[in-house]
């Protein structure tokens, strides 16, 4: 019998629950208490990637492994209610990362971003990016804040689109490339990692300004995964180390205060912990998790 692989793994937007893709269908898992909410199996092909939309009903899945469910170039719209795909998006090259919020799916491509309305799937936004095979792309889920992140077009440099402000910033995060990047869920803050692996920074999605610079270790790492915990008093960052870092953020950083302002950070700071310490637990291969509408019709192909 072959064995069945674990392709992807992926937070809902709250940190309830997780999706697992695997060689042989997909899984969803309740985080606490842990048990396993329901399994997907398909005898004729995996599925590399798995998005939840909160605890809904409907994920957005794209075929991957050996034998590939569905084509690594469509994104599969399915509504477990009546265990079937009921709409898709294709493209012409293949899928690296979907995001879904209520009202959006965002799709990372090798040099794009696509973003659709998720009533009618209709194209509402499309960023050409640098070449982006992680699928490095963050999307806020707060209803009240529409912002996304993504590479831009040059190396380290990360692109966030403010949608409610029609806003677009660039941030120069880092001289080499980026490997990892995560938005807080009211999007305010974004986390950033390169390729070395030794700093994460964290920045204020308002304005670019950087709030806070934490070192993960001296040593290069490659960084798996970041999260935010739900008021942003916490950051995890997960690595090839076989460690998962545990950061205590900077009152700047839940405020957004700047720290070069002295009267703003003592404001800040005011009966606060001291912030900027970690630490790192033995988990090997973790993910980092710091906290726990109708839809018709198929895509028009892009990229």
């Amino acid at each position: 019998m072959t064995p069945v692989e674990v392709l992807s793994l992926s937070f809902n937007q709250d940190f309830g629950c997780f999706a697992c893709g695997t060689t042989t269908g997909f899984r969803v898992y309740n985080c606490d208490p842990f048990k396993e909410t329901f399994c997907r199996g398909f005898n004729n092909g995996g599925i590399g990637i798995v998005e939840m939309l909160f605890r809904c009903n409907i994920l957005a899945i794209v075929g991957g492994g050996p034998a590939p469910k569905y084509p690594p170039t469509k994104v599969m719209i399915w509504d477990d209610h009546q265990v079937k795909c009921i709409g898709e998006l294709s493209f012409r090259s293949q899928v690296r990362a979907v995001r879904l919020r209520r009202d959006r799916i965002v799709v990372a491509l090798e040099h794009k971003v696509l973003s659709y309305n998720f009533a009618d799937l209709k194209l509402l936004h499309q960023i050409e990016t640098l070449v982006n095979s992680r699928g490095l792309l963050a999307l806020s889920s707060a209803a009240d804040a529409t912002v996304l992140a993504c590479p831009g077009l040059h190396t380290g440099q990360v692109r966030i689109e403010l949608y409610d402000r029609k806003q677009t910033k660039f941030i120069s995060a880092h001289n080499t490339p980026l490997v990892c990047l995560c938005l807080s869920l009211d999007g305010k803050r974004l986390a950033t990692a390169s390729d070395k692996g030794t700093l994460v920074r964290v920045w204020n999605t308002a304005d670019g300004q950087l709030l806070q610079e934490l070192r993960r270790g001296t040593e290069p790492a490659h960084i798996h995964s970041i999260a935010f915990s739900r008021h942003c008093d916490w950051l995890a960052v997960s690595s090839d180390k076989g460690t998962v870092h545990v950061f205590a953020l900077g009152p700047n950083v839940v405020t957004g205060s700047d720290e070069s302002d002295p009267a703003k950070a003592a404001a800040a700071a005011a009966g606060q912990s001291p912030a900027g310490t970690a630490a790192a637990m033995q988990r090997p291969g973790a993910a980092a998790a710091a906290a726990p509408a109708g839809l018709h019709g198929n895509g028009q192909q892009q990229g």
